[in-house]
């Protein structure tokens, strides 16, 4: 699908729809009921393509500090970075749909994808890689590949829960031509936790353990 607006204001739009898309995953989401009547409800702006530039993640020093008693020193894979305590993942793609609020929910659907880097974990003997991050904006989830050893042991497996009631107001650089998200808190989700305590031998890592805080800094003259 290409991106339907025409005229000057509408591609504006298309292009702050981007950023929509990256702003719902990190807040709470809608109801799970559509909107009924009338017909199926068109979207307002699609982008087929969404890249670039980076997602980083603060780390909290609670998180730092849980791995530390756990004997697990975090690294980085592929193209992700450890920036100033910080882990730094490249947008590699995505695409979204934006529809009025308040027609279908969620309103934003699509996906922001990290293809080709992620974080490692490890203890002794043992390292647990979580790679190729896929935020889904619908259910406010990452998705992800989980590794142990080089052995894939799970794809497109949930990872991280996000809660984006922190976020903090948008804010743009190099003339409009990059939108800066930060301020949504990243969670290990259930399902990682479970998997990480297998891994280990341990039950001290559960869904309350904070990860850090996310800044998503896209690039709105891409799509």
């Amino acid at each position: 699908m290409a991106l339907r607006p025409s005229s000057r204001h509408l591609r504006r739009l298309a292009a702050g729809a981007a950023v929509l898309a990256l702003a719902l995953p990190l807040s709470a989401c809608g109801d799970d009921a559509d909107a009924s009547g009338g017909g199926a409800p068109q979207p307002v702006a699609e982008i087929e393509a969404v890249k670039g530039k980076t997602t980083a993640i603060k780390l909290d020093e609670g998180f730092v500090e849980a791995l530390g008693s756990l004997g697990l020193t975090p690294g980085v894979t592929g193209g992700a970075r450890l920036v100033k305590g910080s882990l730094v993942f490249p947008i590699s793609g995505g695409n979204v749909s934006v529809f009025t609020p308040g027609e279908v929910s969620p309103y934003v659907i699509g996906q922001l994808q990290h293809e080709g880097s992620g974080l490692t974990l490890t203890a002794g003997g043992t390292t647990v890689r979580l790679s190729n991050f896929n935020v889904d904006p619908g259910v406010s989830r990452v998705y992800g590949d989980v590794a142990v050893n080089g052995e894939t042991a799970v794809t497109s497996a949930y990872l991280f829960r996000l809660d984006g009631r922190t976020l903090q107001d948008l804010t743009t650089i190099k003339d409009g031509r990059f939108a800066v998200l930060e301020g949504t808190k990243v969670f290990i989700s259930d399902v990682a936790a479970g998997l990480l305590n297998d891994t280990y031998g341990t039950k001290a890592v559960t869904d309350q353990l904070l990860v850090g805080i996310a800044k998503i800094t896209v690039n709105t003259t891409s799509a």
